[in-house]
């Protein structure tokens, strides 16, 4: 697959995405409520968790309509995280996807109430009342659950929380990562993969393709918070080094950050290759883009 067909696989999977979320995501939730949701979610970020449940339910023949259901909850669950995030009692920032954070549009109060609502909607839905296995609703609800609580997303923020100001060597920022950054990439392609067939080698290998793009995502993500200006972030640049929060650039410096990302990279493929798995060129040509942003 060239460029030019990568960029059209995207394009196409992006269309369905936005319209299913302009569908599913209301704007008739009371006091407001549905306009703060809907400026959360809609018409901005990269799209990478719903562009890899699609690439990993295309790898495994999977059932369309519930790849565009897990497509939408994962985005729906990392969108909620980011209004939380950014808010005062959390990371404080005023940018997001190049406009004004949730809480600064709407007030604090709202936002709380739209991550909330977000979160909610995400295993709505999963759950629709025809067109699903319920046993596949349940596997995409256990997945999306585990990886955004305690163990996985919520988990990994407290720990980061815990952690400023404080010496992490690297073994405990992988662990941090592992679950506030690298679960939900991870739970994206294991829930794609979910909605088609694979054996015990294929889970094995895209498990492990999952872990090492989550991990890779934020060390690119620590490296260019220090190379880059806020205008090409869409976010404030800086702002990790400001909170004195450890990252990898701290405790590895900046070049062996850059190494890393791409050693987990080559991780990446050769999970590909060793998942058996014919239809991988889209997971595979994901991890690069993973590791060649410069956003």
């Amino acid at each position: 697959m060239n460029k030019r067909e990568f960029d059209a696989w995207i394009d196409s999977r992006l269309v369905a995405v936005e319209a299913a979320l302009q569908q599913w995501v209301p704007n008739s939730a009371p006091a407001g409520l549905g306009d703060a949701m809907r400026y959360g979610v809609l018409d901005g970020g990269k799209r990478l968790r719903p562009l890899l449940v699609m690439a990993a339910a295309e790898a495994t023949d999977g059932h369309r309509e519930a790849a565009l259901r897990a497509s939408c909850a994962v985005e729906l669950i990392h969108a909620y995280s980011l209004v939380h995030d950014d808010m005062p009692c959390m990371d404080n920032d005023v940018l997001r996807r190049g406009k004004p954070t949730v809480h600064v549009k709407f007030g604090e109060a709202q936002a709380m109430l739209a991550g909330d609502a977000m979160q909610a909607l995400a295993f709505e839905v999963l759950t629709p009342d025809d067109g699903m296995p319920p046993a596949l609703q349940a596997r995409l609800c256990g997945l999306l659950a585990r990886a955004a609580g305690h163990a996985g997303m919520a988990g990994g923020q407290a720990i980061d929380l815990a952690s400023v100001g404080l010496p992490l060597d690297e073994s405990s920022l992988r662990d941090m990562h592992h679950r506030k950054t690298a679960a939900l990439l991870r739970a994206s392609v294991l829930m794609g993969a979910a909605c088609g067939e694979l054996d015990r080698a294929g889970l094995a290998g895209l498990e492990r393709y999952g872990e090492a793009i989550g991990l890779a995502f934020q060390v690119v993500d620590d490296v260019l918070d220090v190379t880059q200006a806020s205008e090409t972030l869409g976010k404030t640049a800086g702002k990790d080094v400001g909170a004195n929060k450890p990252t990898y650039v701290s405790v590895l410096g900046l070049e062996a950050a850059m190494r890393h990302a791409l050693e987990l990279r080559d991780t990446a493929h050769a999970a590909l290759s060793d998942s058996g798995l014919a239809n991988t060129e889209c997971l595979r040509l994901l991890a690069d883009k993973v590791v060649e942003r410069d956003s």
